[in-house]
């Protein structure tokens, strides 16, 4: 509009410089100065008649403000977030009929048998996974696990967005918020594979996940502070499935965290799990044959976990040099009654359990891990990761003289340095010396690598 401005006054001082010269009357000068107003003014006019048309136009194919609230984006619609993750190794260990952490009860039965270490190259789960904004109100994420012809189901949830008062909720199937490690995919691992901790806690998986509905709140503070809880169907170890009504699993939680100046950062975590087994089998070694027996727990089992991270940058840019700490403890208690007798795919008749044995079960079990992992340079990292269990105590009643059971520490010691060239992708070379089974010393070799494809959300600290 100023560009038409200049253009309107340039005649009109063109016209009244000679005007002036030529001593014009002052009703003369008048005259002009009325018509080029008159001009100006419809010039004006025309103008704003067209920015009005402009408007109409844009209000006629811009849905009101109402629609758009309650409509779902059409780019959610359309396209939601996709990735897939790649993941594979080859693997260097001994060949053992089946892997165990002696003094604790298998996940499941035999880790062997639900697809657990593999020796030499092999394909491990691929991550399918979709994401959008449902609306303004709701966030949906699925997270398909594809392993040869088996699709897994990990998480499929959905998220309430801007709820208010700090408040959200999350329900269908997620991983839990307990411990830090948890809620980590495979993918995100500073490792290859988890920590002992995590394996003797909830099985080869290495994390525990819950079908059921989660409510979490962050204070209004500059600290800060997370209180939680979930509850939910208990279907996984170390609960059983259940086809009934009510609740299975029970979990609370409690995080904070802050910053220490401009390069340092923290975050500690308390968290209990509650839940109950039904018959959950596990594999024993019989006192009088040396044949395995199967042992059914039913009762009560509950856990707490205590975490700590710490994690520094200069300055508090992580993206040429970072260091992170990390540490978590566990206790379990487990009370109620195990049911002893052979396994049928390996009866013999002369075990002390060729006849069912019941009898009380009481445990008291513990372990921990830490970790540290620093990124030296850009794309390059080197960590250490130290695990420790502790069998404990375990009270099996009369099957104490069917059961063999292991007084034992397992430990195990790990070393890694990974290379990225970019977030998309990640060549990780592992060595590791596992005790984790009595009287047994596996000396470990990794090679992995992890590529992601499409978009990924970041991670949680």
């Amino acid at each position: 509009m100023q560009t038409g401005l200049r253009r309107m006054l340039a005649p009109m001082l063109l016209i009244a410089q000679p005007a002036l010269a030529g001593d014009a009357s002052v009703a003369e000068l008048r005259d002009e100065l009325r018509l080029l107003r008159e001009n100006y003014a419809s010039r004006i006019a025309e103008l704003e008649r067209q920015i009005a048309g402009v408007e109409a136009r844009a209000a006629a194919v811009t849905p009101p403000a109402t629609a758009q609230r309650t409509a779902p984006a059409r780019g959610n619609a359309f396209n939601p977030e996709i990735s897939l993750t790649l993941q594979g190794a080859y693997r260097s260990m001994k060949n053992l009929a089946e892997r165990e952490i002696s003094g604790f009860a298998a996940a499941h039965g035999h880790d062997h048998e639900e697809g657990g270490e593999q020796r030499g190259f092999t394909l491990d789960h691929t991550e399918l996974m979709l994401a959008a904004n449902v609306d303004d109100r709701f966030r949906g994420v699925a997270n398909l696990a594809l392993i040869d012809d088996a699709v897994e189901v990990e998480e499929a949830w959905f998220q309430t967005l801007g709820l208010g008062h700090g408040l959200t909720v999350k329900g269908g199937r997620f991983l839990s918020a307990i411990g830090y490690a948890n809620v980590q995919h495979p993918h995100a691992w500073d490792f290859a594979d988890s920590s002992l901790m995590y394996r003797a806690l909830f099985g080869e998986h290495g994390s525990y996940g819950q079908d059921g509905v989660q409510l979490s709140w962050v204070a209004p503070t500059e600290l800060f502070i997370e209180l939680g809880g979930e509850i939910g169907r208990g279907a996984g170890f170390p609960g059983t499935d259940r086809n009934g009504n009510g609740i299975g699993a029970t979990t609370v939680f409690a995080h904070a965290g802050g910053d220490v100046g401009a390069a340092s950062s923290w975050r500690a975590g308390l968290s209990w799990l509650g839940t109950r087994a039904a018959a959950r089998e596990s594999h024993y070694e019989d006192s009088l044959a040396g044949e395995e027996v199967v042992g059914a727990f039913s009762g009560r089992s509950r856990t707490w976990i205590a975490d700590a991270v710490w994690k520094w940058a200069p300055d508090g840019n992580p993206a040429a040099r970072n260091l992170t700490l990390q540490a978590e403890y566990f206790m379990r208690r487990e009370s109620g009654d195990l049911a002893c007798y052979e396994d049928p795919d390996e009866a013999s008749g002369a075990t002390a359990c060729a006849s069912q044995v019941d009898s009380r079960y009481r445990s008291r079990q513990s372990g921990w891990y830490a970790q540290a992992v620093y990124q030296f340079m850009p794309g390059w990292r080197i960590g250490a990761r130290y695990d420790r269990l502790d069998s404990g105590s375990v009270d099996l009643g009369t099957n104490a003289s069917n059961i063999e059971q292991a007084d034992y520490r397992p430990t195990r010691s790990t070393l890694m340095v990974d290379w990225s060239p970019s977030e998309f992708s990640r060549i990780r070379l592992q060595a590791a010396r596992d005790r984790s089974m009595q009287g047994v010393t596996d000396n470990q070799l990794w090679l992995q690598y992890v590529m992601s494809l499409g978009a990924h959300g970041a991670h949680a600290f």
